[in-house]
């Protein structure tokens, strides 16, 4: 089985830039490994920060099955033609895929499939070297066991005491769902270097050292422009700060 890293964080903490960084940085030094990454928040836009327009999701599978049942070939299990579907819901890129879980919107039993849906998952996570989970922050997939572990559960925030705050609450919802990780990690990104003894001060305060602190992420004005432009981290220039202290942290997040 491939290592699983999960990441999560509150709105705007920038776990899904984090999670495209991963993929990115995996991508380019593990050249013969193969990388899925997961966009498990419906509110994120994982496959679009990387470049990628995935045609279908989860959740648009799941709706269909649920909602018509009779669209299964006669004679084709169940469990085959979700498997199927979710097949074809796997976008192939530049090195890496990536699967958009979204989220189911219609009235239909979704007990079964979302039953299935586990099982599939883990065989697929078994069929990749790595695996990167952008998660909402109430960690719906995983307290579903849609993904039953991780790895490496990476939690990011910013320098704030309110993000701080969210990133404890996180941290404390894993335990309570009794989510098993190896390794618990805490990025804290946009981190100006004047703000850093403060964020550190905030840190000790607001956190129970739960997770081990891996280091800061800085504020990247490359990084900003490509998000307001719309343009895919992709394009974000091999130099930038945000890819420079990124790869100082890869050693201990693989």
């Amino acid at each position: 089985m491939g290592s699983v890293i999960a990441v999560a964080g509150k709105g705007g903490s920038g776990k899904t830039t984090v999670s495209a960084l991963l993929v990115r940085l995996i991508r380019e030094a593990k050249t013969s490994s193969s990388v899925l990454a997961i966009d498990a928040d419906p509110n994120s836009n994982l496959a679009e920060v990387l470049g990628v327009k995935p045609a279908k999701s989860i959740g648009s599978v799941l709706d269909g099955i649920a909602q018509d049942p009779s669209r299964i070939p006669s004679g084709m299990p169940k469990e085959r033609y979700i498997e199927y579907e979710l097949q074809t819901a796997i976008e192939e890129a530049g090195g890496f895929d990536i699967l958009t879980m979204g989220r189911p919107e219609g009235p239909g039993c979704y007990c079964y499939v979302n039953n299935v849906l586990r099982n599939i998952m883990a065989g697929l996570i078994r069929d990749y070297d790595y695996v990167i989970i952008d998660n909402e922050a109430g960690l719906e997939h995983l307290s579903r066991r849609t993904t039953r572990s991780a790895d490496v559960f990476l939690v990011i925030s910013d320098p704030t005491p309110v993000g701080l705050r969210a990133a404890q609450r996180i941290i404390e919802l894993a335990e309570e769902l009794r989510i098993a990780a190896a390794k618990k990690l805490l990025i804290i990104n946009r981190a100006l270097l004047k703000e850093r003894c403060r964020a550190a001060s905030n840190r000790q305060k607001f956190m129970r050292g739960e997770a081990d602190f891996l280091g800061y992420l800085p504020q990247d004005n490359r990084l900003a422009g490509l998000s307001l432009n719309g343009s895919p981290l992709t394009q974000l220039r091999d130099d930038s700060v945000s890819i420079s202290a990124m790869r100082r942290l890869m050693d201990k997040i693989l």
